[in-house]
């Protein structure tokens, strides 16, 4: 089926932090980010996209149980990592215990994206929950905090089952719609879709 931006919509209201929460109190890994196969070849494809070799300060919203957090510390000098979920914030923490360059809040978006200032931006399978209006308030406010010349990772769960559903085709194209970033990296399979876009300026 050809995909086309528009032919799905997101959600009306964003998915509720209590349906987050189940999913936690159900299992410790909701979706088995740290042995599903598929995650793990996500997680090497998205790391061997990154163009630079290192980053100064690098931020990755919903970072679920850490699993990609981990990979992200070895090239970062500094990793804000966050996640709605208390249980989240639990496991993610203790996943980079050892890591002392590298910090674990809990933070739910758009309402508590972080102040600060950073030349990596990471979400991985997280914009497709969102509201329109919170989709739109929360890059507003990615953009706001990726430095120029800063670099932006998107990877998303492509829906097999349900092509014509809302899903990392869409969002990835609602993202590269905006003016001010330049797509550098699309890498697109049946699972999911990868974007580096960069944001126009200098570091």
């Amino acid at each position: 089926m050809t995909r086309t931006q528009g032919d799905a919509l997101p959600p009306e209201e964003s998915f509720s932090l209590d349906h987050f929460i189940g999913l936690y109190e159900a299992k410790d890994d909701p979706w088995d980010n740290e042995t599903k196969w598929s995650d793990r070849r996500k997680y090497a494809v998205a790391m061997a996209s990154l163009p630079r070799e290192r980053y100064r300060s690098a931020y990755e919203p919903g970072c679920a149980v850490g699993a990609l957090s981990v990979m992200l510390a070895a090239r970062c000098d500094a990793l804000l990592a966050t996640d709605a979920v208390d249980e989240a914030v639990v496991q993610a923490r203790a996943a980079v215990a050892d890591l002392p360059h590298v910090r674990v809040d809990r933070a739910l978006l758009p309402a508590e994206l972080p102040t600060g200032t950073f030349d990596l931006i990471v979400i991985g399978d997280l914009l497709y929950y969102l509201s329109a209006d919170d989709l739109r308030l929360t890059l507003d406010g990615l953009l706001t905090a990726l430095e120029p010349g800063g670099d932006l990772l998107l990877a998303h769960f492509r829906d097999r089952d349900n092509p014509g559903g809302y899903d990392g085709f869409n969002v990835h194209a609602e993202v590269a719609a905006r003016p001010e970033l330049e797509r550098l990296i699309h890498h697109e399979d049946e699972w999911f879709v990868l974007d580096v876009l960069r944001k126009a300026g200098q570091v």
